[in-house]
């Protein structure tokens, strides 16, 4: 049962991070639309801030588990190809508000803060995702692809949160594809 309180607790924070924002969303705010007690939340988590961690893992560990499904179901270079489809798809979902990873490190901008670490830390592993991507094709030097990539995922997001949602994921595919192609894959 407490287990079960701990995930409502997160599940709503993340909604409401996502929606609102984590230093506008309070703790009092969390709990009533997660109908949890005050002492279940500090039993769980000690501050704010350990439950913004705590949401912030949770949520790399699932995008991860998507992308690692995603690449395990189709032929390589589609898998990286697919990422941008996905990208494409959650931009132009209604309740889009942007990346909770990137929207942590806006608000904790300090790289010190351990909020400002967990998401730099989830960037990186989105990174690695894509350098074994390119790896399983057979890029040679993978890492700098690696990179152009994540560069063309991010700019497409930051984008689609600033503009709105568009074809910001279409285009950022179809430079992804060239660059696919500059590199004989």
């Amino acid at each position: 049962m407490a287990s079960n309180k701990r995930k409502q607790l997160i599940n709503t924070a993340l909604e409401l991070f996502y929606r609102e924002g984590y230093h506008a969303t309070g703790i009092d705010r969390i709990l009533a639309e997660s109908g949890v007690a005050k002492m279940t939340l500090y039993k769980h988590f000690k501050s704010k801030d350990e439950l913004i961690l705590a949401v912030l893992e949770n949520r790399g560990q699932a995008v991860l588990e998507q992308l690692n499904a995603l690449r395990d179901s189709a032929a390589p270079r589609e898998a990286v190809l697919l990422v941008f489809d996905g990208l494409h798809a959650w931009i132009s979902a209604a309740d889009f508000c942007g990346c909770s990873f990137i929207n942590a490190a806006a608000e904790f901008h300090d790289r010190q803060h351990p909020i400002h670490r967990q998401a730099a830390t989830f960037k990186a592993a989105f990174a690695e995702h894509l350098r074994q991507s390119l790896e399983q094709l057979g890029v040679a030097d993978a890492l700098p692809l690696a990179s152009q990539l994540q560069f063309l995922f991010e700019g497409a997001l930051s984008m689609a949160h600033v503009q709105g949602p568009g074809d910001q994921a279409l285009q950022a595919r179809a430079a992804a594809e060239t660059l696919l192609q500059a590199r004989g894959v």
